[in-house]
């Protein structure tokens, strides 16, 4: 599984504004909404609602809020730079700034779990994660994800 099997470029947004963690969400659904066809309350609500279980903030500013939505048919995902980090309750007690949002099938199973390992592996390299903070466009921030996707296949 590669990345661009999960996120096409299109779904990549820098420079987001969001004050808080709900509304790092409430925008992360938003933009989901847009890719997926699927109403942003439903996405707004799987998040908010996956996050009450324990935070997606993984830790060094990233987050991988992530569920399952019975609409969805393929497991797809949406990146996104703040503009300026945000408390999201991470692991690390540290601000968030990158945010890989994952959506999965109910029934994806295995596939889901694949899908957050990449997505962990890929943004626990912190020269990855810098390259993504310093990238001037939207595009470069997708390279940057999609490069090496084939020799870090999950």
């Amino acid at each position: 599984m590669d990345i661009s099997d999960i996120l096409v470029s299109d779904a990549v947004v820098i420079d987001l504004r969001a004050g808080s963690k709900k509304h790092v969400l409430q925008e992360l659904a938003r933009l989901a909404a847009g890719q997926t066809n699927l109403h942003e309350r439903r996405i707004f609500d799987v998040l908010l609602e996956r996050e009450r279980l324990g935070t997606t903030g993984v830790g060094d500013g990233v987050a991988i809020p992530h569920g399952r939505i019975g609409e969805v048919d393929h497991i797809t995902g949406l990146f996104a730079r703040l503009k300026e980090p945000v408390d999201f309750d991470a692991v690390d007690g540290k601000p968030v700034d990158l945010l890989f949002l994952l959506l999965a099938p109910e029934q994806a199973g295995a596939d889901h779990l694949k899908a957050l390992s990449k997505i962990s592996r890929l943004l626990r390299d912190k020269d990855k994660c810098e390259k993504l903070r310093g990238a001037k466009s939207a595009d470069a921030v997708y390279a940057v994800l999609a490069s090496g996707s084939a020799s870090q296949a999950a």
